[in-house]
């Protein structure tokens, strides 16, 4: 994918994560994780260990990463190391991305990892 549309891609991601209450973002050679209260709830990865994709992974419910990878192989995939932990990876290099699914997305991994307090922020907000 041409550097400028990974940028673009970060950027909207970003857009996502950061509108979150307390997210920080930090940003590590080829990827970036999305923290909140020193707990990442979703990275930012572009050919990471060389495999030449670029993504968001998130933290699902138990068994939602292999339904969803078997529902749509080519848009889900399982990440190295954090996939069997419950992550899934939504790829960002296709032509289309839906970014409402990235909301969508990246709102659960955050419900799953913020404390009680800021889902309260975010459910009144």
């Amino acid at each position: 994918m041409p550097e400028a549309k990974t940028r673009e891609r970060l950027e909207r991601l970003s857009a996502i994560c950061l509108a979150l209450p307390q997210a920080l973002r930090e940003d590590k050679d080829s990827h970036s994780s999305f923290t909140v209260s020193k707990k990442v709830f979703a990275y930012y990865l572009n050919n990471h260990h060389g495999d030449g994709i670029v993504s968001v992974c998130c933290k699902v419910l138990p068994g939602d990463n292999e339904r969803l990878i078997a529902a749509n192989p080519r848009k889900f995939y399982m990440p190295d190391y954090i996939g069997p932990r419950g992550w899934v990876g939504l790829r960002l290099d296709r032509p289309t991305v839906d970014w409402a699914e990235v909301r969508e997305l990246v709102q659960g991994s955050y419900a799953q990892t913020a404390p009680k307090r800021l889902l309260k922020l975010l459910e009144e907000g």
